[in-house]
């Protein structure tokens, strides 16, 4: 059987081979190759096509540590799945997002965090560029997780002062005051998935420091009225359930030296009335104006485990059926 040698860094070849080599095991059972690690890089052994897609793929990962990038099993699989075209010399080469600074994010104990697929590359690049983004896009898209990413970024580079973090509660309405505990304690339960993210980026023990000195702030929607939000960060998140008063409002806020991103999923309204939803009317109104960004991100840009992205297309599917049936 023929065999080829990838030379690599110890240091890795332990990052692409993943914990006890589960990202080779992947890349194995995709082309049906055996991959060894003899030191000093790995060798891929199997037919000619097996051989050349592994070895682009190993390429790609060896890439992603290069940069920095604290490889996880999301990554492998999203490389073995990208479309892979003949390079100039013969071989192949995988077609990940375009290799450009912006597509990475370098902070805090993560390193760097890269975007996993093109429509994550375009949304990155809006985030950079403008200072409104609009991003809508399914669960597990990214959409959240990329903003509290580049906001972390701009706050631990010192380009803002301070993180602030909205959410509509809608399901509380205006009975937070009801709820017991200070205003975080209140209104955490709707912000769960963004600390989530701030804490895998952070760390829990430097988020607690930012959160207690005020440099990441939790502002529900019914405490922004009134404000001016200068050289702030500043994330709207589950837009689709604010209302089209809401939106002005908060959008308002935006002051000198600030950055808003506003990110939320339109088949996800949870108002009585759908219509009333602000990120669809503002999306319709103010999407094309000089400065304001627009990511839209699909089925294709879920990152989470495979199974979600077919989920997505289904009920997608449905909805299309059943509008076009009515």
């Amino acid at each position: 059987m023929a065999e080829d040698f990838i030379s690599l860094s110890d240091a890795c070849v332990l990052a692409v081979a993943g914990p006890s080599e589960r990202y080779l095991a992947m890349i194995e059972g995709a082309f049906k190759v055996l991959i060894e690690m003899p030191g000093g890089g790995l060798v891929v052994s199997g037919d000619a096509r097996g051989r050349q897609r592994a070895k682009a793929v190993v390429a790609a990962l060896s890439d992603l540590y290069d940069k920095g990038v604290d490889i996880t099993e999301v990554d492998v699989r999203h490389v073995i799945e990208q479309p892979q075209t003949a390079a100039g010399d013969g071989e192949t080469a995988v077609q990940i997002a375009p290799n450009d600074s912006r597509n990475t994010i370098v902070m805090g104990r993560r390193g760097a965090i890269a975007a996993k697929t093109a429509g994550q590359a375009a949304y990155l690049r809006e985030l950079v560029e403008k200072d409104l983004v609009f991003a809508l896009g399914p669960a597990g898209s990214g959409k959240t997780f990329m903003a509290v990413a580049h906001g972390v970024s701009l706050l631990l580079s010192r380009r803002v002062d301070k993180l602030v973090i909205t959410r509509p509660a809608v399901e509380a309405g205006e009975r937070l005051g009801f709820l017991p505990g200070d205003l975080n304690e209140k209104i955490d339960p709707y912000l769960t998935p963004i600390w989530g993210a701030l804490d895998d980026i952070l760390g829990p023990q430097v988020l607690a420091k930012k959160r207690e000195t005020k440099e990441i702030e939790v502002a529900p929607l019914a405490y922004m009225r009134g404000r001016t939000l200068s050289y702030s960060y500043v994330i709207i998140d589950e837009a689709q359930n604010t209302t089209r008063m809401q939106m002005k409002m908060i959008l308002t806020r935006l002051g000198e030296g600030s950055k808003m991103v506003v990110t939320g999923d339109p088949s996800q309204v949870d108002l009585p009335n759908r219509n009333d939803s602000g990120l669809t009317h503002a999306m319709g109104l103010l999407g094309k104006l000089k400065g304001v960004g627009v990511a839209e991100l699909s089925a294709d840009d879920i990152v989470r485990h495979e199974l979600v992205a077919r989920i997505v297309r289904a009920y997608d599917n449905e909805h299309r059926h059943a509008f076009g049936g009515a």
